[in-house]
């Protein structure tokens, strides 16, 4: 008998309430954008549902810009592994910016696999905002 191909939602993306990876609930979506303003400990990423797929291991990477490691090395990207639970499960696959902001701009692709095909692809643009512009001012003051 054949097996059933696992259904996979994507659910949220964007700019996310901090998450807490000993906390069983995910994070609460805040803005769904794939425009990320680069600010210290802003989190980010995409939360999909599986069905159908308990068991089955779930793949996960994420492709941040030429970040350099502590010796000036440029960091490879963040891989990983998480077996799926449960038939009906959410799955949270996010970063965060740490200092120095700089170096942390730019494109970052997140992907996640079931069976060597990807489910899911989102990719993020860090960015800072242009200082100068009038409309930059009142829109960060909710005008």
């Amino acid at each position: 008998m054949a097996k059933a191909k696992p259904l996979v939602k994507l659910h949220s993306y964007g700019i996310y309430s901090t998450w807490d990876s000993e906390d069983k609930s995910l994070p609460q979506i805040k803005q769904f954008t794939l425009d990320v303003e680069a600010e210290l400990e802003v989190e980010f990423g995409m939360i999909i549902n599986i069905k159908k797929a308990r068991g089955e291991k779930l793949v996960y990477c994420i492709y941040h810009p030429d970040i350099p490691d502590e010796d000036g090395e440029v960091m490879a990207p963040f891989r990983g592994e998480e077996y799926i639970r449960s038939n009906d499960w959410n799955f949270y696959l996010g970063d965060t910016i740490w200092a120095p902001v700089s170096n942390k701009l730019g494109d970052w692709r997140m992907t996640i696999e079931i069976d060597n095909k990807i489910v899911a692809d989102k990719t993020f643009n860090l960015y800072v905002p242009d200082t100068g512009n009038e409309a930059d001012f009142f829109k960060r003051r909710g005008m």
